[in-house]
């Protein structure tokens, strides 16, 4: 297929202005779109439409700088860390979202038809449920089938009868839409439960807009951020008559949150973008509980109140009582804490099976009997077979429609799993053949409700830039791509809607090919044009009350809290080990025979470290044996050595990175998420033997040490101190007190203090060597050994230093009950517990030393567990009810 098919004479009409050489220019380098398929750039006669003049116009810039507009755009979104996961691809990297540079321009007096059929199908849907879940007109009176509303599994029968606040069921809704041959624009499809792709709206909105200023602001192009004020307002109003008991007497504000499936969600960044972006926390069915028909967040202040949530979750996972039982995303008990009118979902539970295609053939006749109108926005023609006059009417046409299934199964007779069923529903229009012809047809006469038939409508074509290569002569150019574009309507609670001012366009991998991210597709920017003046709303607020200001201290879910404490945990031991593998690799050049103590302290820390496999001989036994397994382990992930090894925890780091991206900056993700791959690119071997020399391994972990150094950095100096923060801090802090302890157990036990060798390895792995050498010089005493690594209150390794920070980190945790002071019992009241003069009686040895370096370590684990108790399990029966 060529790359281009030029309209006009290559050469640039004589006289013509800048803006026209460029239009000229953009014609010649476009190619058309399909026949039977609308362009978006050309009119009829093969002109660029008046809005893509205007862009052209004010492009400010050659064609060509288009490709650098999209290389900067590809490497915003790397740096954001933007991603779409692909489903069936667990375990690989996501997927850096897809965006094109060239937007969507839909036309001011087109987006007016648009916006009034949206928000006309919108109070239809909404009426169409009081109506289903309340007296049920529309069945009796066969308006609507019962066999597809009441046999569809989106139908909760649970929740007959069951008014949600404010009479609103449908806060937000998607329409995705696609323009025919002619123009006209047709519904192909609603989302009612759930609908994704709000945060990508707004980031393809920041990214695209910032390379074309000038179009942007001077083709009037509508702002989006009011929509999503309205969306906030709206719960908010709504959740407040949810506030009840003595929250309501002491006026407490309703408080909301966004519900996510979790980190493996295909669309789980947008919602981590979208709850920062409306200021909301993110929370996972795991953080919620419900009490006394109540919904709660689990914080490590304690159980937080919540009136609303705007979910991502779909309705049959979300309460595993008495939907799914074998969903582990919900929150049991959440059906009756909707009974009972204690909270706002947005949207409401009960809509998926408005989802169904076959919902659309009846919409005509309901628009007419429930708002006495006809709609304005029309659905592709549709069949719901299990009409049998419908099927009857259809039947014969089968092998130009589309065959869709009326409900979710993934077990509906020739779909197969849901991404072929995707991928089947995309192919429009294909002629079946005569075989495949007959086997539809005999699928549907055995189940004919199971399935729904629409018109076939081409996609128009959208522009879509495609960088120079060799066969376009080096020169960039336009493809045709179809496209299809997602709107979205938002409640005011009032009974009005308002429809946001463009939306998500999709486009396929190809020119007719099928439309679906999950397929390869790509994403346009959507630009709606408007002749009045643009709305200027931010999302910022203007003013801050006094009052306000205690409430907008966001708490700290308790799985966000046992993330960072974790975090915490695993750089330190990341950092613990990396400096046990540099002192063996150390100790392995030097020229100086090593000491048989030394050689037994650190190959027991190895071993205890994971950072060589159990069984393998002692360094003192066979140091190339110990040499080899120690590289080995570093470079095969199939030698990690559980949950102790170094590449799991910066695994480890990594799938903290995922799960906390909505607290960390994407910097800090990125550099998380980069730790595990690129130390193993770095030791990827190069020598014949398959596994990397010692300089290499030497250089590799010395880019490590970096990396965990701004790690620390970025948790140290560039998090908010909440009791986040302090928990992360904690973790790091027990880490760090069990780990030096074990180090100074370990050279006890073996007596590897005796000489020289073995003072400068101790000192190396507490990074004290230099301190150390400043203060002492060469006076290699016990006395000034444990002075420095055990008692010194100055030196951040030391372990009173450690045992201080602790006291003054567990005291600023939150209060649960009397628990500052329970974890403070656990550790020494004062220092380490023991005097110099103690530790270092001769006629005591070791053993108080070494009796020291156990407790500790003890008092770490016990305080890790109680740290775990107290504010990430909630299992008290008596949990405290704290107001968000």
């Amino acid at each position: 297929m060529t790359t281009s098919l030029p309209l006009f004479d290559d050469a640039t009409p004589a006289g013509a202005s800048p803006g026209e050489a460029l239009a000229h220019e953009l014609l010649q380098r476009a190619r058309p779109a399909e026949a039977g398929h609308y362009d978006e750039l050309r009119d009829a006669e093969g002109a660029l439409r008046p809005a893509w003049r205007g862009f052209v116009d004010h492009l400010g810039a050659p064609l060509d700088d288009l490709q650098r507009r999209q290389a900067l755009m590809a490497r915003q979104i790397r740096e954001d860390g933007i991603t779409y996961n692909v489903y069936n691809a667990q375990g690989g990297p996501s997927r850096p979202w897809s965006l094109e540079v060239l937007p969507l321009i839909v036309e001011a007096d087109e987006w007016r038809s648009l916006e009034q059929g949206v928000a006309q199908r919108a109070r239809l849907l909404n009426t169409v449920l009081a109506d289903t879940y309340g007296e049920q007109r529309l069945l009796k009176e066969a308006l609507l089938p019962s066999a597809l509303v009441l046999g569809h599994p989106g139908y909760l029968r649970g929740l007959q009868g069951v008014t949600p606040p404010g009479g609103i069921h449908l806060h937000v809704l998607a329409f995705d839409l696609v323009r025919g041959p002619d123009g006209a624009w047709w519904v192909v499809s609603h989302r009612t439960q759930a609908p994704s792709g709000l945060g990508y709206v707004m980031q393809n909105r920041l990214i695209v807009s910032r390379q074309f200023p000038e179009a942007y602001r001077a083709m009037n192009v509508q702002h989006l951020a009011s929509g999503y004020r309205r969306l906030i307002d709206t719960l908010s109003e709504l959740a407040a008559g949810c506030v009840g008991g003595a929250e309501g007497a002491q006026g407490a504000a309703p408080s909301l949150a966004l519900l996510t499936p979790g980190p493996f969600n295909e669309t789980y960044f947008e919602q981590a973008y979208l709850a920062r972006y409306l200021g909301l926390p993110l929370v996972e069915g795991g953080d919620l509980v419900v009490r006394d028909e109540r919904l709660f967040m689990k914080t490590v202040q304690g159980l937080a109140p919540l009136h609303g949530l705007l979910r991502r979750l779909d309705d049959d996972f979300c309460d595993p009582l008495e939907l799914r039982s074998d969903s582990h995303l919900g929150v049991p008990g959440l059906m009756q804490v909707v009974r009972a009118g204690h909270v706002v979902l947005a949207n409401a539970l009960g809509t998926g099976f408005l989802e169904s295609p076959a919902v659309h053939g009846f919409l005509p006749a309901l628009s007419r009997k429930l708002l006495g109108e006809e709609l304005a926005l029309p659905s592709l023609p549709t069949w719901w077979c299990g009409e049998a006059s419908a099927w009857a009417d259809i039947r014969p046409e089968l092998a130009h429609q589309v065959i869709r299934p009326s409900h979710p199964h993934a077990g509906t007779p020739g779909f197969g799993s849901p991404r072929l069923r995707q991928s089947f529903e995309a192919v429009l229009g294909q002629t079946l053949t005569a075989p495949a012809l007959q086997a539809w047809r005999e699928r549907i006469d055995h189940d004919p409700g199971a399935y729904t038939v629409q018109d076939f409508v081409p996609y128009a074509q959208a522009p879509v830039w495609q960088g120079g290569g060799a066969g376009a002569g080096g020169a960039g150019h336009v493809n045709p791509r179809g496209a299809s574009l997602r709107v979205y309507a938002l409640s005011d609670g009032r009974g009005g809607w308002q429809v946001l001012p463009g939306g998500m366009t999709r486009i396929a991998t190809r020119d007719a090919g099928p439309v679906s991210m999950q397929l390869g597709g790509s994403s346009l920017d959507t630009w709606v044009l408007t002749d009045e003046p643009v709305d200027t709303f931010s999302m910022l607020p203007t003013s801050v009350r006094l009052d306000e200001l205690a409430q907008r201290q966001r708490p700290v879910a308790s799985r966000i809290g046992e993330n960072l404490f974790w975090m915490g945990r695993y750089t330190e031991r990341a950092e613990q080990q990396l400096r046990l593998v540099q002192n063996l690799i150390g100790l392995a050049s030097t020229e100086d025979e090593p000491d048989d103590a030394v050689l037994q302290a650190l190959s027991a820390l190895s071993l205890r470290c994971g950072l060589v496999p159990q069984g393998t001989p002692s360094l003192a036994q066979a140091p190339r044996v110990f040499e080899r397994a120690a590289l080995d382990a570093l470079i095969d992930p199939q030698a990690r050595q559980g949950a102790l090894s170094l590449a799991h925890n910066l695994d480890a780091l990594a799938r903290s990175a995922q799960t906390l991206r909505e607290r960390l900056s994407p910097a800090h993700v990125r550099l998380l998420r980069t730790l595990g791959p690129d130390f193993q690119q770095a030791l990827t071997p190069d020598a014949p033997q398959g596994r990397p020399g010692l300089q290499q391994a030497d250089e590799a972990l010395e880019h490590l040490a970096m990396q965990l150094s701004a790690v620390t950095g970025a948790q140290t100096d560039r998090m908010t101190r909440d009791a986040g923060w302090r928990l992360l801090t904690v973790g790091r802090l027990i880490e760090r007190l069990a780990g030096y302890a074990g180090f100074l157990q370990a050279f006890c036990t073996h007596e590897a203090l005796g000489q020289a060798q073995g003072y400068d390895q101790l000192l190396d792995l507490f990074d004290s060597a230099i301190t150390f050498r400043a203060r002492f010089q060469r006076r290699l005493e016990r006395p000034a050994l444990l002075a420095m690594l055990v008692m010194d209150e100055n030196n951040p390794r030391a372990l009173a230093c450690v045992l201080r920070r602790l006291r003054t980190e567990l005291g600023k945790l939150p209060e649960r009950g009397s628990s500052q002071a329970d974890l403070l019992a656990l550790l020494p009241h004062q220092g380490v517990g023991s005097t110099l003069d103690e530790l270092c009686d001769p006629a005591l040895g070791p053993e108080r030393l070494l009796a020291l370096c156990a407790r500790l370590i003890d008092a770490s684990w016990r305080l890790s567990d109680e740290v775990a108790r107290l504010f990430f399990v909630h299992a008290e029966t008596h949990d405290a009810m704290v107001s968000a």
